[in-house]
């Protein structure tokens, strides 16, 4: 459950009149709600100047805690650049608190006369409510029972037991800073140390004679299939670890829930990695980094800058880069076959690991991309790794260089 709340409303609300005070809420609940909604939350209630939002009711995830978490970051990066418009329009600025707590409710219907709402009952909804009042303003705070579920996740600060009024025992807090990087269970497992892998000696053998024939200059593509959880991603970790003291170049991504409708989100994700942006960068200074990137490609930077700049979400100077007179489905393509290019290039140079996770969670867009990579393939030294769950239908069979591993398994020791 996520509590989110503005601060210091009632002085905002005596500067400024009714209407332009309603607008200004409007304009807040508009960009919290585009934000609940990416994750798949569910807005309960609108609470005057409040939302409270929940995670897991009336659809559940796997992963439900880490979804508010990125909603509640995700809220407080929105808000700024809401308040970039709410000073020019209105000379105001809002700043907003936010609190998650994870437990046991009753939800049902409450209400009458012909007026219900589904609310969930319970200590949660209260500890939750005071651990977003606790909040600093600008910050979100969780619950250790939501710590839990989040860690390694997320970097997060130890703010200790804090006695919350109206709770009898105090609760300990902790404060979301960023996200970690961690890109699924087993990034956090690595750091934990991971149990020895038995029982898998020919998947990993496969693994390591396919990589042999892609060194050879004839490139192979593995798809590994099999339900949540079982050891796709370990037996991919397996063969990054036999091949770590090896010449290659990597590029390894994941497809996520929550960004299944952004088009090539699994590459600008690794884009962004391999080319070093940080959070703190300024847009000029990932601008520049672009340009060195694409410089390294062989690349003509008037020809490609505009084609990465939208999907990094990079303005770009129209003194240096005029707009491309090109239509949208051309750009499309362009930019995809700009992407197979710097892969093929990358491919001349050193043998390639091509990693693609979770593929029943891509984007349309990604896939054809992936598409124009295999009919790529067989004449590059690269080795394509792709992982899913059984439902996930490629579009790709019955190729020489294609190995499917369904039904994959993992023992532990």
């Amino acid at each position: 459950m996520l509590f989110c709340d503005l601060v210091d409303s009632t002085r905002l609300s005596s500067q400024l009149d009714p209407e332009e005070y309603r607008d200004v809420v409007r304009a807040y609940q508009w960009v919290c709600t585009d934000v609940v909604q990416r994750y798949d939350g569910h807005i309960a209630q609108y609470l005057g100047d409040g939302l409270l939002i929940y995670f897991g009711f009336p659809v559940a995830h796997e992963d439900d805690a880490q979804r508010a978490v990125r909603t509640g970051l995700g809220i407080l990066a929105a808000m700024g650049d809401l308040n970039t418009r709410l000073k020019q329009a209105q000379g105001v600025q809002l700043t907003i608190r936010v609190g998650i707590h994870t437990g046991l409710v009753v939800v049902g219907e409450m209400g009458g006369e012909g007026r219900y709402e589904s609310l969930a009952l319970g200590e949660v909804p209260n500890v939750c409510s005071r651990i977003q009042g606790l909040a600093q303003p600008g910050t979100l705070l969780i619950s250790a029972d939501t710590y839990r579920l989040i860690q390694g996740y997320f970097e997060c600060q130890d703010l200790g037991a804090q006695t919350l009024r109206g709770i009898a025992e105090p609760i300990h807090v902790y404060r979301v800073l960023q996200a970690s990087g961690a890109r699924g269970r087993l990034d956090v497992a690595v750091t934990r140390g991971l149990t020895p892998l038995v029982g898998r000696e020919s998947e990993v053998t496969l693994l390591l004679e396919r990589w042999e024939q892609v060194k050879a200059g004839h490139g192979q593509v593995v798809l590994l299939t099999g339900d949540a959880g079982i050891g796709k991603s370990r037996l991919v970790q397996m063969l990054k670890e036999h091949i770590a003291h090896e010449p290659h170049m990597r590029w390894e991504c994941r497809s996520v829930p929550y960004y299944q409708n952004t088009a090539l989100f699994p590459l600008t994700d690794l884009f962004q990695r391999l080319w070093q942006f940080h959070t703190e960068d300024t847009p000029n200074t990932k601008l520049e980094k672009l340009e060195q990137a694409l410089s390294q490609y062989r690349l003509a930077l008037e020809d490609t800058v505009p084609l990465f700049a939208p999907l990094l979400a990079l303005p770009l100077p129209e003194t240096r880069y005029p707009l491309l007179n090109l239509s949208p489905q051309r750009q499309r393509q362009k930019t995809l076959d700009t992407i197979v290019t710097i892969l093929l290039e990358q491919a001349e140079q050193h043998p390639v690991l091509f990693i693609v996770e979770d593929l029943h969670w891509t984007d349309p867009t990604t896939l054809e991309l992936l598409n124009l990579v295999i009919e790529q393939i067989p004449t590059t030294a690269i080795l394509s790794v792709l992982t899913c769950r059984p439902h996930f239908q490629p579009a790709w069979h019955h190729r020489s260089y294609i190995t499917e591993r369904p039904n994959v398994q993992l023992f532990m020791s």
